[in-house]
């Protein structure tokens, strides 16, 4: 009995250590903010940064560092959730002035976000990259001063045509029919996200490329 209350204990302490003091990975979903863009394609990070913190029992309802953060435990480890609160152009600005504030190399910086050259729904985990075309991405490595961070990317699919506006498709709303894929893809994020802090990007890439 003596020894189960010793691991209780224990358990607890190691708990209360990781849930308190400055943040040793931040994980940032991309998107817009405001209601007309609730449920569109390029707001898949924020879906994704949403369903973790539902699976992890965060919320992210305080407002600092231009976003919508909050904070948690995953395997271990402090981790600050956000969503940027800039429109996805300007995504640099909070990811950049929180990795500084808290002293968080890129390298524990995660980043969710949308993939038109991706299948919908289709996950691909990677440790660095070019932005790919994605703005978002753009201001990031714009702003660190780096492309080296993992990042989790969702597939939203390719538009229809050649000719078709992007910011029209990646603005557009995720069709009825393709829903239950992207909430699975959410999911698998999230899953995602604990893989790299757990056994690193590598590992992610292994359990979650296809």
């Amino acid at each position: 009995m003596l020894d189960r209350l010793k691991e209780l204990f224990d358990s607890i302490e190691k708990k209360g250590a990781a849930a308190s003091g400055p943040p040793q990975y931040i994980v940032a979903g991309l998107g817009n903010p405001g209601r007309e863009y609730d449920g569109t394609r390029h707001n898949t990070g924020f879906m994704a940064a949403d369903r973790l913190a539902s699976d992890i029992g965060a919320k992210m309802d305080r407002s600092r560092f231009k976003a919508l953060c909050g904070f948690a435990e995953i395997s271990g480890s402090r981790v600050m959730l956000m969503k940027p609160q800039t429109f996805m152009n300007l995504s640099g600005d909070a990811v950049s002035e929180a990795a500084e504030y808290y002293k968080v190399p890129m390298e524990r910086v995660v980043i969710i976000y949308d993939d038109v050259s991706l299948p919908v729904g289709k996950l691909r985990v990677r440790p660095k990259g070019s932005a790919g075309g994605h703005n978002g991405i753009k201001d990031i490595i714009e702003k660190t001063g780096t492309d080296v961070f993992p990042r989790i990317k969702i597939g939203v699919g390719e538009k229809p045509r050649a000719d078709y506006d992007l910011a029209k498709w990646v603005l557009g709303r995720v069709p009825v029919e393709q829903r239950p894929l992207m909430e699975q893809a959410y999911a698998s994020a999230a899953q995602a996200v604990a893989e790299i802090i757990r056994n690193g990007t590598e590992s992610a890439m292994n359990r979650f490329n296809g």
